[in-house]
């Protein structure tokens, strides 16, 4: 069947419930794991393009940048232990979610969003008071750790306390926390970068500890999921915060499902042996490759390096800081638009027409540095040219925010059955990071020889995962997290991997006594 799609995915069953105060307030506090690493994505360039920051760390780096060394504005930042400061990050967060799993299993997701910030917190005071490069390494591995137990865990507490006919609102609220994390980010960068005594950059630093103790201060008061409790062998426990969650309602059909999904991961020794099986095929792949297509869009290009790209191509200081600022912004409205889209429209519409859109515009935005810097990086933007540039640069952040920025966490953290499902998070979470890595560390140098190219690059893959999209991942949309196995089952290219006896076999409703 072509482009992915499937006759019906609905699986019969309708689980009653709706999103109560206690479900929005739990989730919303969950979400703001996000905010740390969203803040981390938008500091980071901020403070890489301040003058101080520069002068004490990178000196070479401060001479190329103000002209000394070279004028070729592509080769500004190209700068090895720059990039590695940035990157360094996440290195660490790749190592940290595979221990991550482990404690999200055995002690709960909520253990592991604790860790998480007591870890970022430290690191962010490290930060905050560094005197060498050194420190400032070692101040991002911790920050490094810490979001890498939290993007482990949250996704998943996100999707297995919401309803599942509102997963996809709930799920996004932990990107639309990073889309704020950035915005913050860039504004307290805009703010600092005044500070006349040239430490604007510790303070900048040093604030991603608020975010850290939101994190962890909530993680003391959240009330784990159903679906840990009851693999901690706590069902009445289970049940009862079941009840709570979804209100009102008679909870026995969904109950004795989780009930039945837990009794048969329990069969499951070793996951990540498992994930290797053919009848997880469909989940591995995904688990690999929607993170590897969501780093390849381009993205971290623009969050990254934000205020160093406008800087590069001629803004000045203050403009390019303000530029970011306007990013910011977008990212944040386009992902709440996300929000109220998901559960309507479907996962897939969001990934074409998302996709469709950063491919035109990013290479727009290679057209125009191309026509005006040319291959020898030299040029001065005029004050319109640059405003048409930054437009460009929006709508390409707007498509993103809408599309594969919330959904490359929300997919996988609704398509893995619960016997495979911290493994596969891990290895999503591995694998997104090992690239953030990976594209963090080269960026600079890419800038400073493919030039106005990058951005073609990065659009010949956003136009080769809008082509996956279409044919091979299938709507995930308003089917139980339980009963997702019929997704696969259905698909016309998944359904060949997965055996008749390939999903749990749910238990009946117990009979209630009227």
């Amino acid at each position: 069947m072509a482009g992915g799609a499937f006759v019906s995915a609905r699986t019969g069953k309708e689980y009653p419930g709706k999103i109560t105060l206690y479900v929005f307030l739990t989730c919303i506090v969950a979400a703001c794991g996000g905010l740390i690493f969203g803040y981390d994505i938008g500091i980071s360039g901020g403070v890489t393009a301040m003058t101080p920051f520069l002068q004490k760390f990178f000196p070479k780096v401060y001479r190329q940048e103000s002209g000394a060394d070279s004028t070729n504005q592509y080769c500004k930042f190209d700068s090895i232990p720059l990039t590695l400061f940035t990157s360094s990050l996440y290195l660490a967060a790749l190592v940290a979610s595979f221990f991550a799993s482990a404690v999200t299993k055995i002690f709960g997701r909520k253990v592991s969003m604790f860790v998480g910030g007591i870890v970022f917190l430290g690191g962010a005071a490290i930060n905050g008071a560094a005197q060498n490069v050194a420190m400032l390494i070692i101040g991002r591995i911790m920050l490094g750790i810490g979001v890498g137990f939290s993007n482990q865990s949250v996704p998943l507490y996100l999707s297995e306390m919401a309803p599942y006919k509102f997963r996809g609102a709930l799920n996004i609220c932990f990107q639309l926390m990073i889309t704020i994390g950035i915005l913050c980010a860039n504004l307290v960068n805009y703010g600092t970068d005044k500070i006349e005594s040239g430490q604007g950059w510790r303070v900048s630093l040093g604030l991603a500890g608020v975010p850290a103790l939101i994190i962890t201060v909530g993680a003391l008061f959240l009330p784990d999921t159903p679906n840990s409790i009851i693999g901690r062998n706590k069902p009445e426990e289970a049940r009862k915060h079941l009840q709570r969650i979804r209100g009102p309602v008679n909870i026995d059909e969904e109950f004795n499902d989780l009930v039945a999904a837990s009794d048969e991961s329990k069969m499951v020794e070793n996951p990540w042996r498992n994930l290797l099986q053919r009848r997880y095929r469909p989940h591995l792949c995904m688990a690999i490759l929607i993170p590897f297509f969501q780093q390849l869009t381009g993205i971290n290009v623009v969050m990254f390096y934000a205020p160093v790209l406008f800087k590069t191509i001629g803004f000045g200081n203050n403009a390019s800081l303000m530029s970011a600022v306007i990013t910011g912004l977008v990212n944040v409205f386009a992902t709440f638009a996300a929000i109220f889209i998901v559960d309507k429209k479907g996962r897939r519409f969001l990934f074409l027409e998302g996709g469709c859109q950063m491919f035109i515009f990013q290479v727009l935005v290679g057209v125009l540095i191309w026509i005006k810097f040319g291959t020898d990086g030299i040029a001065v933007i005029p004050k319109g040219y640059a405003i048409l540039v930054v437009f460009c640069i929006c709508m390409f952040v707007a498509g993103f925010a809408w599309s594969w920025g919330p959904l490359g966490w929300l997919v996988p953290s609704e398509i893995f059955p619960l016997e495979i499902r911290s493994a596969a998070q891990s290895i999503n979470v591995s694998v997104n990071m090992l690239f953030t890595f990976i594209i963090a560390q080269v960026f600079l140098s890419m800038l400073c020889h493919m030039k106005f190219g990058l951005f073609f690059f990065f659009g010949g893959f956003v136009f080769i995962m809008t082509i996956f999209v279409y044919f091979f991942v299938p709507e995930t949309k308003g089917i139980p997290i339980e009963e997702m196995s019929q997704v696969w089952k259905q698909h016309w290219y998944w359904g060949k991997f997965i055996p008749e006896d390939g999903h749990v076999e749910m238990a009946k409703p117990a009979k209630t006594v009227a």
